[in-house]
């Protein structure tokens, strides 16, 4: 699944995954706008949201690639590999103790940090790597003719529409008709799901 439309349909999937996941910035879209009492609040948050989750995903993916391009590409995706591995060890036995903490008075460009940090703690990022490698470099080689950069700018604009769309959907249907406390019986851990997917691309990324 390396070829054809199979990339660019796996980086929309990690998109909705990351906007289905509410520590990525739908829980809090909804309760900001609960507690400001106004329903433009949760839209208008998830602009900064998407934002900072953007330029998260943008810093990492431009350094794998610089990386790729100066190095040998395998030996770029062995080490991201080993990386992701660790962080998700590492998110699963110590993330919870350090949550990045943002108050409901927060404005949105304050919103945008926590996003941009919260992103970049869950390792959303190197998530792409797996799949950016055949894009940006095709045969595992450095890039000559075509540059890298084109397609993992794409890869970045479609993740982050796919996450933007799935973020929108979560947050006003919990906004409008769900509500936070159904959420109490109908919980998933999604820590646990984040931590299989994050130890799942690394090993991708040794294996390939």
């Amino acid at each position: 699944m390396t070829s054809g439309a199979w990339p660019w349909i796996v980086i929309a999937g990690l998109g909705a995954f990351h906007g289905l996941n509410p520590g990525m910035g739908w829980l809090f879209a909804v309760a900001l706008g609960q507690h400001r009492q106004d329903r433009r609040i949760v839209w208008l948050s998830l602009l900064p949201i998407a934002a900072g989750h953007a330029l998260s995903i943008a810093m990492t993916a431009g350094l794998l690639v610089l990386a790729g391009v100066l190095v040998d590409v395998r030996t770029v995706s062995v080490a991201a590999g080993l990386f992701l591995i660790g962080w998700a060890m590492f998110h699963w036995f110590y993330g919870a103790r350090h949550r990045v903490r943002v108050g409901m008075r927060t404005g949105l460009a304050g919103l945008g940090l926590w996003s941009f940090l919260m992103a970049s703690a869950h390792g959303a990022g190197l998530m792409l790597w797996p799949v950016l490698v055949p894009l940006c470099f095709p045969g595992d080689v450095a890039a000559g003719a075509a540059s890298p950069v084109v397609p993992a700018l794409l890869g970045i604009g479609l993740h982050t529409l796919a996450m933007l769309g799935v973020t929108a959907a979560v947050a006003v249907s919990v906004y409008e008709w769900i509500g936070l406390a159904m959420l109490r019986h109908a919980w998933i851990n999604l820590d646990l799901v984040w931590t299989v997917a994050l130890v799942l691309a690394g090993m991708v990324l040794l294996v390939a």
